[in-house]
C-alpha cells in the first residue's frame, strides 16, 4: 500500500483577474476551487492511474470536510485526523495578464503534540513491510520542524519505501534515513548547494552528493527542461519535457512523483518510473488541474 502524508492540505481557489488593481473592486474572469496539498495531489494522480493508496494528514472545520469529501468524490481513500478547532487552509492563486502567478497561502489549523501522537499511532498501525510512505510538502508552524525526522526514526527504510518531496532544509534532514527517492526541483537543488545550477554535469554532481549524504535515488525536476534521475546503481537518465503549451505548473511536481511510483511499480523498473513521471508532470503542466490517466498516456505517446 502507498500512504501519502499531507500535514496541511488545502482548498485551492484559483482565479484570474485581467487588470488587477489594489484598493479597488476587482472581478474575476475565471475561478475554480479544488483540493490541494502536495501529498493530496500525489494521491489523486495515483488513484487516476489505478494505483491504490491512502491519504493521511490533518483536516479541520468546514474546509477540512470539503477537502475530504472532494477527495472521496474523486475516488480516493482518506484517513485524515479531524481536529476539533480551526479550519483547513484556503490558498488563493491569482493569475493576471502577465505570466506571473501571485499566491496567498493560509496558515491552517494548529496541531498539538497530542494530536500529532494520534497521527503517529495511526501511521504505526497502518504501515506494513513492503509499503510506500510519501512525505510531501511543508510542516505547519505549530508542529516541530523536525517532524519528518521523527517519523523516519520510527520507520525501517529497509522495509518501507520512503519518498520525500519537500523544501530544501527539510529534505536534507531526511537524507541520513536513506529515503528510497527524493525529488527536488532545480530551484530546491540550487538552494541546497548555495549556487545556481544550469549545467548538466553540475546538476548530476549535486544529485550524487545527495546520495553520498544518504539518498538512494534522486529525481530532479527541471520544468520545461525535463528531468534527471540518478539511481543508486549509478545510472543517470535524462530527458526533455515533451512538446506542449504550458498552462499551469501547480501540481506538476506532485504528478511527477505519482507517475514515477506508478511506472516503477508496474515492473520494478526505474526507466519506466522515470518515463511515466515525466509524462505525468508534463501532462499536468499543460492543463488547469491535475492530469488524468488518459492525458498522461497521450503525453507519453509523444515522448
Amino acid at each position: 500500500m502507498i500512504y501519502t502524508v499531507t500535514f496541511n492540505p488545502s482548498l485551492d481557489y484559483s482565479i484570474r483577474i485581467e487588470n488587477f488593481k489594489t484598493g479597488v473592486l476587482n472581478r474575476t474572469s475565471y475561478e475554480e476551487v479544488r483540493v490541494g496539498g502536495k501529498g493530496v495531489n500525489v494521491s489523486i494522480v495515483l488513484h487516476d492511474l489505478g494505483v491504490e493508496n491512502v491519504a493521511l494528514g490533518f483536516v479541520a472545520g468546514f474546509t477540512g470536510d470539503q477537502i475530504e469529501s472532494g477527495m472521496q468524490q474523486l475516488g480516493c481513500t482518506t484517513s485524515f485526523i479531524h481536529l476539533p478547532h480551526g479550519f483547513s487552509r484556503i490558498n488563493v492563486k491569482l493569475a493576471g495578464q502577465e505570466e506571473d502567478l501571485t499566491e496567498m497561502n493560509g496558515m491552517g489549523p494548529a496541531v498539538s503534540p497530542e494530536e500529532y501522537e494520534q497521527f503517529m499511532m495511526r501511521l504505526r498501525r497502518m504501515l506494513k513491510d513492503g509499503d510506500t510512505l510519501v512525505l510531501s510538502g511543508s510542516i505547519p508552524a505549530s508542529m516541530p520542524q523536525d517532524t519528518y525526522d521523527r517519523i523516519l526514526e520510527e520507520v525501517d527504510t529497509d522495509k518501507i519505501c520512503v519518498v520525500v518531496d519537500t523544501s530544501s532544509p527539510l529534505l536534507r534532514h531526511t537524507l541520513p534515513y536513506h529515503p528510497f527517492l527524493i525529488k527536488p526541483n532545480l530551484t530546491e537543488l540550487s538552494e541546497l548547494f548555495g549556487r545556481s545550477l544550469t549545467e548538466y554535469d553540475d546538476i548530476v554532481g549535486c544529485a550524487k552528493h545527495l546520495q553520498e549524504e544518504g539518498a538512494r535515488n534522486v529525481l530532479v525536476s527541471m520544468g520545461g527542461e525535463g528531468a534527471i534521475l540518478v539511481t543508486e546503481e549509478g545510472q543517470v537518465f535524462s530527458a526533455p519535457a515533451p512538446d506542449g503549451d504550458l498552462v499551469d505548473t501547480i501540481g506538476a511536481g506532485d504528478s511527477m512523483v505519482a507517475g514515477f511510483l506508478a511506472g516503477y511499480m508496474e515492473r520494478g523498473s526505474m526507466v519506466d518510473g522515470f518515463a511515466k513521471g515525466i509524462a505525468a508532470g508534463s501532462a499536468t503542466a499543460y492543463k488547469n488541474g491535475l492530469a488524468t490517466e488518459e492525458e498522461i498516456t497521450a503525453v507519453a505517446q509523444r515522448m
